[in-house]
């Protein structure tokens, strides 16, 4: 099984890059990590955020590979604790379908994206800026494998 995020955006700061390949380097072979950037629209001071949206999401859609369980990471979705989220790792490890979660750009994901997707995801209520996300994801997925591989990374109750 791969875990893929497919987020919009390909130049991220050094420390979003180094935080999430260092949290991805982390996970195990039969349950990699894998991140799949997709070039974001150009944004200006005229410049037409819907088309580029809508753009983003035929992109991030053209990216998931066939078979796999597509979750979207919107604001709106639902929250899942730490220790939901590793017994969902448990179902999709079980199952060895590929995972993709989708990630948007400033303004999020397209609405096609929401309507493929399996699940609807939030992080938070608060909206998060989209290279954080990764971070954020990298780390708990992280921390639900060690959940699940019993390692003592996670300190939960």
């Amino acid at each position: 099984m791969q875990i893929l995020l497919v987020a919009v955006g390909k130049r991220m700061p050094q420390w979003v890059t180094e935080a999430y390949d260092g949290y991805a380097r982390r996970m195990p072979r039969h349950c990699s990590l894998k991140l799949v950037e997709i070039n974001s629209g150009k944004r200006g001071k005229n410049a037409d955020i819907r088309r580029i949206n809508k753009e983003e999401g035929e992109r991030l859609l053209e990216a998931i590979p066939a078979g796999s369980r597509v979750i979207a990471l919107e604001r709106t979705g639902k929250e899942k604790s730490t220790e939901q989220l590793a017994a969902s790792m448990e179902k999709w490890l079980e199952g060895g379908q590929d995972v993709v979660l989708l990630v948007g750009g400033p303004e999020g994901l397209s609405q096609p994206c929401i309507n493929r997707a399996d699940e609807c995801w939030s992080l938070s209520k608060m909206t998060l800026a989209h290279p954080l996300v990764r971070v954020v994801l990298a780390e708990q997925l992280y921390r639900g494998w060690s959940i699940i591989a019993n390692l003592p990374y996670h300190r939960g109750e």
